[in-house]
């Protein structure tokens, strides 16, 4: 792990070869995106362009947070949003291209590592699962029904994650027994991740703003 990574209090942090994989890995996944996409229908400029945009919009509300746990997670301004907007203009195959960069970006900005898998489970699966709102691209109120069920997945991963490798941290908390290091993961992700949630679908849920996002998506499309 020393290659990559510099130990940082009871964590680790990339350092500059870390740094300078991360971007390399995001510029070759950008490049499988648009290899894969000539199977099918190609990713346009424009497709692209306005997906840059939705990342860079999720980073910097990313770094708005509202209130933030010690051992990572925090309740954003509308972040998530911004990633699910991929899926939601272009489908699952932009969508999930989309939020994997964008969940590189994440770990390149605020690492949180400590071990070489769990940044996996915690970067490229939680964040990538919010393209999964590309499932109900075409659909009827697809954004919210998209929202919905790539927040399941990032929670879903996050979930994982707390179980997996931050269980030793349940009891400190007072979560013991069996269960504990599960019911721990499902309330301690539970708060931030269904907090943002819940006051983005109410955003969602006024006329005006669904209105304005399906222009938006009308302007990306055209």
């Amino acid at each position: 792990m020393s290659i990559f990574l510099q130990k940082q209090d009871d964590y680790y942090v990339p350092n500059m070869a870390g740094y300078v994989l991360l971007v390399v890995i995001i510029l070759a996944l950008l490049v499988v995106g648009a290899a894969l996409s000539g199977r099918g229908k190609r990713f346009t400029a424009k497709q692209i362009a306005f997906s840059g945009v939705a990342i860079a919009l999720g980073t910097v509300t990313s770094m708005i947070k509202l209130f933030e746990f010690p051992m990572g997670g925090a309740m954003t301004l509308f972040s998530m949003l911004f990633v699910t907007l991929v899926g939601y203009w272009y489908g699952t195959r932009m969508g999930i291209t989309a939020a994997v960069a964008y969940g590189l970006l994440q770990l390149i900005l605020g690492p949180y590592i400590i071990n070489p898998v769990q940044p996996i489970v915690d970067y490229i699966l939680a964040f990538g699962a919010l393209g999964l709102s590309g499932v109900f691209s075409k659909s009827k109120n697809g954004l919210v029904k998209g929202y919905i069920l790539g927040v399941i997945g990032r929670y879903f991963f996050a979930f994982l994650s707390g179980v997996i490798f931050f269980s030793s941290s349940a009891a400190e908390y007072g979560f013991t027994g069996f269960f504990g290091p599960a019911l721990y993961s499902l309330v301690y992700n539970g708060i931030y991740i269904g907090a943002e949630a819940a006051i983005t679908l109410v955003l969602l849920a006024i006329k005006p703003v669904r209105n304005a996002m399906a222009s938006v998506k009308v302007m990306a499309n055209s």
